[in-house]
């Protein structure tokens, strides 16, 4: 039987390496965000018991969410919001946030209809319909597409002919997640 040569042994040592780093790196990379998230939390708090700044957090958000259709709670909030949209630059930033959050989660997703673009060359694009009719600024006949960037949470808005579009029937959330991750992860 004839010996491995050197290089053969240290191509093969080579992609056990990369295959170790393959299967260790998600769970590495996840510990340590949750591990900074919950430091995080804890430093702004000042609490000495790992993790009860994060519950207090939650805790305290959930019970905003709860008391938001309150008689006193949510005229406070709604004053608030009044406020931080009349000051210019600080209305710019809040409508923002809060319009980007409300395009991921609650009653007014935007992010729900998946579609897919058929660019001048014939190739396929993924996206998200985010307005069905783009006539309010003098393009009747178009949509406005959102395609997200694969590995990484940015994407450009694209407006393009309603009929260069079709409706793709999936679950939005595995579409998001097939076309951030590059394709990789698929679509059940």
């Amino acid at each position: 039987m004839e010996k491995p040569s050197l290089k053969a042994l240290g191509l093969r040592l080579l992609k056990y390496f990369v295959n170790g780093l393959l299967l260790l790196s998600p769970v590495a990379i996840t510990v340590y965000v949750v591990y900074w998230v919950i430091t995080t939390v804890d430093g702004w708090l000042g609490l000495g018991i790992p993790g009860l700044g994060l519950l207090i957090t939650l805790a305290g958000i959930t019970l905003v969410g709860f008391l938001g259709g309150n008689l006193l709670i949510g005229p406070l909030l709604g004053f608030l919001e009044n406020l931080l949209t009349r000051a210019p630059f600080i209305k710019l930033i809040y409508s923002s946030i809060k319009d980007l959050m409300e395009a991921f989660v609650g009653d007014k997703r935007k992010f729900n209809q998946p579609v897919m673009v058929t660019l001048s060359d014939g190739t396929l694009k993924p996206g998200f319909l985010t307005q069905a009719d783009m006539k309010q600024i003098g393009y009747p006949g178009f949509v406005a597409v959102y395609l997200p960037h694969s590995y990484n949470f940015s994407g450009n808005i694209f407006v393009v002919a309603s009929e260069s579009v079709k409706k793709v029937d999936v679950n939005p959330t595995e579409y998001m997640k097939f076309i951030v991750s590059g394709g990789v992860t698929e679509i059940h």
